[in-house]
């Protein structure tokens, strides 16, 4: 599995913890609910310096303040408008824990 502290991968879903403003708690999102997984790079105008929240009420981001040293993020589809960008520690250790599930990981812009 995978653990970076503010994304988890469980049993039978992805935590994104810090999700929620203001009280910073986590998301819970059942693995047969993400349609596909988009990396994406990070870069000034597409959420690296974006700490928390969205900018275009479209993407949003959890609470890391680490995000400004990143350079990967991943755009989750649930079916939605609003779509969860996380930025894990170990994208590449993200990817092949989601993968056990059954969750495909697909390139593009944010």
């Amino acid at each position: 599995m995978y653990d970076d502290g503010l994304v988890a991968c469980t049993e039978r879903e992805l935590v994104i913890r810090r999700y929620y403003f203001p009280l910073a708690s986590a998301k819970r999102i059942p693995y047969g609910r993400i349609r596909g997984l988009r990396r994406v790079p990070l870069t000034g105008l597409s959420g690296r310096w974006r700490i928390w929240g969205s900018g275009d009420f479209v993407h949003y981001f959890n609470l890391d303040p680490g995000r400004t040293h990143k350079s990967v993020g991943f755009v989750l589809d649930l079916g939605r408008r609003v779509k969860p960008v996380i930025t894990p520690d170990d994208p590449e250790r993200l990817v092949a824990a989601l993968a056990t599930h059954g969750v495909p990981v697909g390139g593009g812009p944010l």
